[in-house]
């Protein structure tokens, strides 16, 4: 038997930039100039106020190749759906801190996830406030630009820019950093599965009274933070919503058996 040789794996290939809500559509062309100066060719628009638009066209130049065919959704949950490593650009602090990369590192990592075949998506947010609390919960890590603190504002673009020069310098280089998930069995959980375990668990802590909707603090956001950082295979996740299946059938039959005991359930502690 004969074997084909499969091509090799083109880790730029597996790079998306996803710019979320953009209002200006020009900024939109100059990113897709700035994905074409560095050798990337996916682009993720999540409802974009003006688009198509001529102002983009014209900004991006000759990447009108790469403006053409960015792909349109109407949710961030759309566009990073089959992606296995998520990051999202921050500027601010949170009161619940997440993993936080400086650009250098954190495509250090995304790389090399590039290249084992993971599907990355980079997030950037709206021009005037940058991304919501709920959609950098949507993601694994978050990065931030290490700009002035004086003047730290930056272009869409020029954010776009300095991430992926950062992508460019670790193409160039061949060198891939340790990847502690390049040779693992089961391919890594994709956003759009882990999002549905994370509804899941949500669903059962209520069945079973741990998260109360009168006083739910921040537990969820925690605890997403636990599984984004965890970084999920498909195995793990569905060996985790067998088990809160299971835990709801039989916290649902115990209430039907005895439909007047009280579940006071647990406390925590913030």
């Amino acid at each position: 038997m004969t074997t084909v040789e499969q091509p090799p794996v083109n880790p730029l290939d597996n790079i998306r930039i996803v710019l979320v809500n953009t209002s200006h559509p020009g900024n939109i062309g100059a990113v897709a100039r700035a994905m074409k100066n560095m050798c990337l060719n996916q682009l993720y628009l999540v409802e974009p106020r003006k688009y198509p638009h001529d102002e983009a066209t014209w900004r991006a130049a000759s990447a009108d190749d790469v403006l053409n065919a960015a792909v349109v959704c109407e949710t961030l949950d759309e566009a990073i759906a089959d992606c296995q490593l998520v990051i999202g650009t921050s500027a601010r602090e949170r009161t619940v801190p997440w993993p936080l990369l400086d650009p250098r590192h954190c495509i250090e990592r995304g790389y090399a996830e590039a290249a084992a075949g993971h599907k990355i998506a980079l997030v950037f947010g709206r021009e005037d406030r940058g991304l919501t609390n709920e959609e950098l919960q949507r993601c694994n890590l978050h990065v931030h630009i290490p700009a002035n603190p004086e003047y730290s504002s930056l272009n869409i673009a020029m954010a776009v820019q300095v991430l992926t020069y950062e992508v460019r310098m670790q193409h160039l280089s061949g060198e891939l950093n340790n990847n502690d998930m390049a040779d693992w069995d089961v391919p890594v959980a994709g956003a759009q599965d882990l999002e549905r375990y994370l509804v899941h668990l949500e669903e059962t802590l209520r069945d079973i009274n741990f998260l109360r909707p009168e006083a739910p603090k921040k537990l969820m956001t925690r605890l997403r933070r636990l599984y984004q950082r965890t970084r999920l295979d498909e195995m793990e996740v569905n060996i985790l919503r067998g088990i809160l299946t299971s835990t709801q059938y039989w916290v649902r039959k115990a209430k039907a058996e005895r439909p007047d005991e009280p579940n006071s359930g647990v406390d925590w502690v913030e």
